[in-house]
């Protein structure tokens, strides 16, 4: 189960940056402009991760600051499911963020 769960936080990660490129893409623009949210968004969402996120990432962020961090960068895939009107999908990934995220902190992951 924890091996698996490993897995799931990976597919979160990815799944909250396929958030943010569905938000930019579905947004009614002009299409240069919704190729730049498309492919900025995401850009943003993994700077962001590289700098306080990952493992090897430039500003370590630890306990309360680390889930502050978690909540605002998956928070930022929910409410890009939201506003791109994709309610439902919102409502499952966040559900999977927060039993993932749960069991991890439960098991030290």
């Amino acid at each position: 189960m924890k091996a698996a769960n490993l897995g799931v936080l990976f597919l979160i990660e990815l799944g909250a940056l396929a958030a943010a490129g569905y938000w930019g893409f579905t947004r009614d623009v002009a299409v240069p402009l919704a190729w730049l949210l498309g492919l900025g968004a995401p850009a943003v969402l993994i700077a962001l991760w590289a700098l306080f996120g990952s493992q090897k990432a430039t500003y370590k962020t630890r306990g309360a600051v680390r889930v502050g961090f978690e909540l605002l960068w998956f928070g930022a895939g929910v409410a890009a499911l939201v506003l791109a009107g994709a309610y439902g999908w919102a409502i499952a990934f966040a559900a999977v963020c927060a039993v993932s995220k749960t069991l991890a902190v439960n098991w030290g992951q």
